[in-house]
């Protein structure tokens, strides 16, 4: 460091602003590529993409994907035996990665069905 970034970082702006040492510190990093922070990689994140942007605008499309999504988690379950519970199977839809996005696009297509074709959605429901 020489003298002129020590005197105007420590004396002529300390009574003006608070400057933080690490920030005004020159020297070189030992490492000579800056480490940048690791992302994961998402893999679904395409698919996801395609998902949002499919438009429904096709009664027998609407149609198909009501009936191929369902409105609740199929594998959520209460084991009975003798009318007492022995244990509670948690839904294992939310364990899938494009869940929020299936269900987005159901959502889109019984809203296209009702709103725009005028039918009834109460059998999806």
């Amino acid at each position: 460091m020489n003298v002129v970034d020590y005197t105007v970082s420590n004396i002529a702006l300390a009574s003006w602003v608070w400057i933080d040492k690490t920030e005004t510190t020159s020297e070189a990093p030992s490492d000579p590529q800056p480490t940048t922070p690791k992302v994961p990689f998402d893999f679904f994140s395409p698919l996801r993409q395609w998902l949002d942007r499919v438009e429904i605008k096709d009664v027998k499309l609407a149609h198909r994907i009501c009936k191929s999504i369902p409105a609740q988690c199929p594998f959520e379950r209460d084991v009975k035996v003798f009318g007492r519970t022995l244990f509670h199977i948690p839904p294992m839809c939310k364990l899938n990665p494009l869940y929020e996005e299936v269900v987005a696009l159901r959502f889109r297509a019984l809203c296209y069905l009702a709103d725009e074709c005028g039918e009834d959605i109460t059998p999806y429901c």
